[in-house]
């Protein structure tokens, strides 16, 4: 089994550091050109062969149709970023004294749920729920998703490797090429 990890490409959010997980946003002009820069400065994996999945966002349409044109896929939106809930669109400049945020970044914010959104624990289950789904009915597959999706799968499947969260999110426009067999597991960052 191959499967291929696809981070989207930049948008407003992640040029000024707001968490944004349910926020249909598109991506940014200067995610669109870096798209186009690495596209033309570096290979994709070929999509041939894979069935191919989004998260439905726009962010992730756009990184899709930039990177392998107009091209048939489906949507499952067991692959969405976190809802950050009240959190949402918001930066830490701008929530540092509220309190309902401290106590989340200042608790266990994986067992915590932001106000009106999800936990990591709720997120994490959604997505190895689909992940769990997707390989029971694809062979190999290619995911253009969101950061913390693509750090929930790398963890699932690599737990050996002991990463937490952030170190396992590739930058906008990057990702991972994984290959499953009956006797290992092993992936390349592209």
């Amino acid at each position: 089994m191959r499967i291929i990890l696809i981070r989207h490409g930049k948008t407003e959010a992640n040029e000024k550091h707001l968490y944004c997980g349910k926020t249909d946003l598109s991506l940014s002009e200067n995610g669109r050109e870096e798209l186009i820069r690495k596209k033309h400065n570096r290979v994709y994996p070929s999509a041939s062969g894979f069935s191919v999945i989004t998260s439905g966002k726009k962010r992730c349409e756009e990184t899709l149709n930039i990177i392998y044109g107009n091209i048939p896929h489906t949507q499952n939106e067991a692959f969405c970023e976190m809802d950050f809930g009240a959190f949402e669109m918001r930066s830490y400049e701008e929530m540092k004294n509220d309190p309902s945020y401290i106590a989340w970044i200042s608790g266990d914010n994986e067992k915590n749920v932001c106000p009106g959104g999800e936990s990591g624990e709720i997120m994490q289950k959604r997505v190895i729920d689909g992940l769990n789904e997707t390989i029971a009915d694809c062979k190999d597959f290619l995911l253009v998703t969101h950061g913390g999706v693509i750090a929930v799968i790398m963890a699932e499947l690599f737990p050996e490797e002991e990463k937490n969260r952030y170190e396992w999110q590739p930058v906008a426009g990057e990702g991972y090429m994984i290959e499953i067999t009956e006797r290992s597991r092993s992936y390349i960052l592209f």
